[in-house]
């Protein structure tokens, strides 16, 4: 299947300061994609690219199957057949919410707006506030309008700039679940830009983590937290630590909690030092184990309690328990190490 979205070796520069370097990857219609990394890592230049805003110092992006951005030339913004929704919503404050969703409705019989206005309100559930003005809404209400107003003319792309990042907690997570379900729903191709990474994981079917200017892995949610391919992506991604562990004469990892069996690589030196990352739900609690940490710190979360642990050997480690498991600061702690995917680096 030819993808809808194909960004080949694109670079972008301010001046003379590099934004994106050799950034590459491909969306299949109906994905629901993010580009996730700090600030400065060059996501929103991408976004801008893909959009038309920035212009390429290298390589091509192509729209089903057109070039629509090179170094010969762009086309406008306006002749892409996409829409973006940015971080502030940029509502007209003088419209009510149905002019505001239809003012993207170009050359369109004011029967066809009509359709179209009342079926993206009906997907939003928003068809009692239509006569309303953005400032009589909440944000998550507005950000609901915002995105029914670039969907309203059908994109082939939608594109999407942090959001969520001005809205609550709570709320974020909600309206993260509810754009996905609706997108999902509509066959809506889309790419997100965020720094937050449980906006990502909520949102998306595939996430591209970036670092200086590059993609650094291309991947689902669940294999970027339990297979980070970079160093950068395991930290980035979910919390977790790293604890010194070498390999022994029969090809297994051994750290200060354990020897751990299931290694399947090659055939590795005896001895070699290396670094094993340690998830929280790696750590388990077990009252009855022989090996016991000293709690330092605790935060509470609602549903569990993620606590910080010392091992007698001083080292660190992160342990995530279900919150009826309260336990003190200075208290020792029973654990057991039960993990999975052995990610490890140099």
């Amino acid at each position: 299947m030819q993808p809808i979205l194909k960004v080949d070796d694109i670079s972008c520069r301010y001046e003379n300061e590099s934004a994106v370097n050799s950034t590459s990857f491909e969306l299949e219609e109906g994905t629901l994609a993010c580009l996730l990394g700090p600030s400065g890592c060059g996501k929103t230049t991408v976004l801008r690219a893909i959009a038309g805003f920035q212009k390429l110092h290298q390589g091509t992006i192509e729209l089903a199957g057109h070039c629509i951005s090179s170094i010969k030339g762009n086309t406008p913004p306006d002749k892409r057949n996409l829409s973006m929704v940015f971080q502030d919503h940029a509502l007209f404050p003088h419209l009510t919410v149905e002019k505001n969703i239809s003012a993207g409705l170009h050359n369109k019989s004011r029967e066809d707006v009509n359709k179209t206005v009342n079926t993206m309100l009906d997907y939003v559930r928003l068809e009692k506030y239509r006569n309303r003005y953005p400032h009589e809404l909440s944000g998550g209400q507005q950000q609901r309008v915002a995105l029914a107003r670039a969907l309203a003319p059908r994109p082939g792309l939608l594109l999407m700039d942090e959001p969520f990042s001005n809205l609550d907690l709570e709320l974020r997570g909600n309206l993260g679940q509810e754009v996905r379900d609706l997108l999902k729903e509509i066959g809506t191709t889309c790419i997100m830009v965020t720094h937050d990474q449980q906006d990502a994981f909520t949102f998306s079917d595939i996430v591209g983590v970036m670092n200086e200017g590059h993609i650094e892995q291309w991947d689902t949610p669940y294999d970027l937290y339990h297979e980070p391919a970079t160093r950068f992506v395991a930290n980035f991604v979910g919390d977790g630590v790293f604890l010194d562990a070498e390999f022994t004469e029969d090809n297994k990892i051994k750290c200060e909690l354990a020897t751990l069996e299931g290694y399947a690589g090659d055939k590795k030196e005896a001895g070699k030092p290396i670094q094993l990352l340690v998830r929280p739900d790696d750590i388990v609690h077990d009252d009855h184990s022989e090996m016991t940490a000293r709690i330092r710190k605790k935060i509470f979360r609602g549903e569990s309690y993620l606590y910080t642990l010392v091992l007698p050997s001083g080292n660190e480690i992160l342990s995530l328990v279900p919150s009826h498991h309260n336990h003190d600061v200075g208290e020792d702690f029973g654990i057991k190490l039960n993990i999975d995917h052995l990610v490890y680096f140099d």
